[in-house]
Order: C-alpha cells, then sequence, then structure tokens
C-alpha cells in the first residue's frame, strides 16, 4: 500500500490542478484577512468559500483522478497486489495530496493573520470535509464505468449537501413550523457533513443569537463538549461510510 500511496501523491502534488488549488486558496484567505476589517466577519466570510470550494474540488478533482488511474489500476490489479492495497493507497494519496494543499493555501494565511481558535478549527473542518468529499468521490466513480456519468454524479452530489440540502431543511421546518423539532433539526444537521461544519465554526464565533432559535438550539447542543464530540464523531462516520462502501464494491467490482 505505502508504495501505491507514494507513487500516486508524488503523481498528484506535481498536478496543475492542485498547485492551482493551493494557489486559489492562498490569495483567497490572504485577501480575505488583508482587506478584511472586523475578524468575525472576515472569518464568516472565509467560512463560506472554503464551505463551497473545498468540498467542490475534492469531490471533482477525487472523481476526475480515480478514471484518469483506471489504466493504472488495471495494471496493479493484473499484479500479485492486494486490492486492498492499491484502493487505500489510491484514497490516501488522493487525500493526503488535497490536504497538504489545505494546510498550505488555508493554514499559512491563519498562522501568519489570525491563528485563533475559530481560525484553527476552520482549518480541521476543512481537513475533515477533504477526507470526507473524497470519499464520496471515491464512490461515485466506483459505481458507474461511464467517466461522464460518474462526474456528473459527483456534481449533482456537491450540489445537493452544498445548495439544495439547506433549502429542503427550510421547507421541512416552515410546513411543520407547529410542531416540536427541536430532535429533528438536530438530526437534519448530521445529515449534511457541510451543515455540521458551519454550525461548529459560527459557534466559536458567538453568531449564534443572529441565527434565532435556531442558532439557540445549536448552542445548546453543540455549544457543550459533548455536541462537539458527537459533531466530530458525524464527520468521521461521514468518512467511514462512503470510504468502506467504496472499497466493498471495489473489491468486487471488473473496472
Amino acid at each position: 500500500m505505502f508504495k501505491v500511496l507514494k507513487y500516486v501523491l508524488y503523481d498528484i502534488v506535481r498536478s496543475r490542478m492542485v498547485l492551482a488549488y493551493t494557489l486559489l486558496l492562498f490569495l483567497l484567505c490572504s485577501g480575505l484577512f488583508y482587506l478584511g476589517s472586523d475578524y468575525s466577519s472576515t472569518l464568516v466570510s472565509l467560512l463560506h468559500v472554503i464551505l463551497l470550494i473545498v468540498p467542490l474540488i475534492c469531490i471533482m478533482f477525487g472523481t476526475i483522478h480515480f478514471y484518469n488511474s483506471r489504466e493504472f489500476i488495471e495494471m496493479l490489479l493484473a499484479q500479485p497486489v492486494d486490492r486492498n492495497s492499491i484502493y487505500f493507497g489510491e484514497y490516501l494519496g488522493l487525500a493526503g495530496s488535497l490536504v497538504m494543499a489545505l494546510f498550505i493555501g488555508l493554514g499559512i494565511p491563519i498562522l501568519l493573520w489570525q491563528p485563533t481558535e475559530a481560525a484553527l478549527y476552520l482549518l480541521v473542518v476543512g481537513l475533515m470535509l477533504t477526507f470526507i468529499f473524497s470519499a464520496l468521490a471515491f464512490l461515485t466513480s466506483v459505481r458507474s464505468v461511464d467517466k461522464a456519468k460518474g462526474i456528473g454524479s459527483a456534481l449533482l452530489l456537491w450540489f445537493y449537501f452544498a445548495v439544495l440540502f439547506d433549502g429542503v431543511v427550510l421547507l421541512i421546518l416552515h410546513y411543520y413550523s407547529d410542531y416540536p423539532l427541536e430532535e429533528l433539526v438536530l438530526v437534519l444537521t448530521s445529515l449534511n457533513p457541510i451543515d455540521i461544519g458551519r454550525v461548529l465554526i459560527l459557534l466559536k464565533l458567538d453568531t449564534s443569537a443572529l441565527m434565532g432559535y435556531t442558532g439557540a438550539l445549536y448552542q445548546k447542543f453543540f455549544g457543550t463538549g459533548f455536541g462537539q464530540v458527537f459533531s466530530m464523531s458525524v464527520l468521521l462516520i461521514w468518512i467511514v461510510i462512503p470510504l468502506f462502501r467504496a472499497r466493498k464494491i471495489f473489491s468486487k467490482k471488473d473496472l
């Protein structure tokens, strides 16, 4: 596995897309910190940018990488190499390269401008989302042999989590506003890793009061030590389930 990981990591780190991703993050983060006059508003703006860009790049680049590596993977499968070693080597190589890009593009500006607890939490959330959407990229890729279909599915999945999901939640809350929805809101939030990350950062910025009743509910649950452990555990589950579901398909499917 480590030989596959080393090769994949070295190959991806040199790619222009990863270099462009790193530069984009660095310029956006540095620009927002430099131009922003208020710390909280700057970090909120950066939060919205990160929650859109990181999942999109990870799931799209991961899907494209998997399809472009198909011949290489087929060659490895013809050798006496365990499928799990190939699979996890590919995944860790992909996720590792994107994590390096995130640390350079986001971590360095944070350390230079605002090395606060909330900013470091943003870096951790970005790290978790990188692993999550890299796993989702592999899941969409192994389910479909057709490259165009796989890329389309990955894009729709990102659109659902980043845009559509919040609209669905708002509709549910609107139509069932006469009922107690505390537990439902927490369950719905757990169904979207992007929302969990957003809530964690906003609570660190003490902006829950601006979120009304929902913000008070988030503060009551996610603001506690148990709530933070719960949210991080849910994010880990979001990594494990797609990753091992894709591994199960990969181990049985002919490419």
